[in-house]
């Protein structure tokens, strides 16, 4: 009801804050107001729902968070793999029930979400048979696949409180402009629906990656005026500049670093996107100048420790403490109730990292106001 509700509201024409984060004078605000505070990825929210109709386990999940104060989750709003999309290409009202789903569940717990739509590099040039290269052709039936999709989601969550923001896909940039393409190309298994070959045609390169980014935030900044938009993207490689000019892995300057952190990050994105697994104080320095500079605030869109013990407890508290001194706005771990990463991230209220969840609540507790 409050869904409906809150819908009339804005189609009769009241006059309303805008909805989620937004970035004003290159800070970010949620409510009209200043905001700050870390979240969790909750990956496979959807991914259950979307492969297993009677798996809403994200009832429980999105609980669990509000009962830890974790005030948002990223999560991947596509399918993984081409087959992952079958319902959407056969029996399009049932794929969204299921995603009104989680959308309705992390409302009613006050939870934000950032949905990344399109997390596989590969995913949508495979579902329209072309190579993933495509990306770089805004004519291409990738774009059009992705602006479809986009226009689809956004007009039908644009009025959900519970959207915070809009995210591209997961780490594009991590695969352009490799010298050594050849050993990183998309995987290929044809029975989840992949190419059943690759070739230098399915490469990225920054250029590749620059058209799809700015692309995408065009499409949502036409049917979304305000809204923060992230690229999903993970801290470039150390030797970016090179790989793009010189097919080396020489590493960066500092000038070099941001010169290609800005072009990953093109207008209309309004955010700078980070994914931090190692205390790189250094260069998440030089992304915070940057920020200021370009008056886009930092996303750390994932940052976590692998593993067990004293040291992994260590070295987790040496990220938050980073996140803390260079005043990064907002930040997401990696990553809540996953049981594919039992061993090495996941973190639950019920296992040996719940240390992780108690840690963000004490990060975040300043800048919340009291139950």
């Amino acid at each position: 009801m409050k869904f409906l509700l809150l819908f009339l509201w804005t189609v009769a024409g009241v006059a309303a804050a805008p909805l989620g984060l937004t970035v004003q004078d290159g800070v970010l605000t949620k409510d009209g107001c200043p905001w700050r505070g870390i979240g969790v990825n909750y990956f496979d929210c959807f991914l259950r729902t979307l492969k297993d109709s009677d798996d809403t386990s994200y009832e429980n999940g999105f609980r669990i968070l509000a009962e830890h104060r974790i005030p948002f989750a990223r999560f991947c709003a596509t399918g993984f793999w081409p087959k992952d999309m079958a319902l959407y290409q056969t029996n399009r009202t049932e794929y969204f029930r299921r995603l009104d789903g989680v959308v309705r569940s992390a409302q009613e717990h006050g939870i934000g979400l950032v949905p990344s739509l399109f997390w596989h590099f590969a995913c949508v040039p495979d579902l329209v048979a072309e190579p993933v290269g495509q990306w770089g052709n805004p004519q291409s039936k990738t774009h059009a696949w992705m602006r479809q999709y986009v226009r689809e989601v956004v007009t039908r969550y644009r009025h959900s409180p519970a959207i915070w923001a809009w995210e591209f896909g997961n780490e594009y940039s991590l695969q352009a402009s490799l010298p050594n393409a050849k050993e990183h190309r998309a995987p290929i298994h044809p029975a989840l629906g992949t190419a059943a070959a690759r070739s230098e045609r399915d490469d990225l390169t920054f250029e590749t990656v620059r058209v799809a980014f700015a692309e995408f935030a065009r499409t949502v900044r036409e049917l979304d005026p305000d809204r923060l938009i992230v690229t999903g993207d993970s801290f470039l490689r150390p030797s970016a500049w090179h790989q793009e000019h010189e097919n080396n892995w020489k590493r960066d300057t500092k000038e070099q670093f941001q010169e290609m952190l800005a072009k990953v990050n093109p207008d209309p994105v309004s955010a700078i996107s980070l994914h931090l697994y190692e205390e790189d104080r250094q260069r998440l320095a030089w992304a915070a100048e940057l920020s200021r500079r370009l008056k886009k605030p930092l996303f750390i869109g994932e940052f976590g420790v692998a593993g067990e013990g004293p040291e992994t407890i260590a070295r987790f508290q040496r990220l938050l403490q980073i996140i803390r001194e260079l005043d990064v706005p907002i930040a997401a771990l990696w990553v809540f109730d996953y049981k594919q990463q039992q061993k090495s991230f996941n973190v639950r209220p019920d296992n040996s990292r719940r240390y992780q969840l108690d840690a963000i609540v004490g990060f975040n507790r300043p800048t919340q106001p009291p139950p």
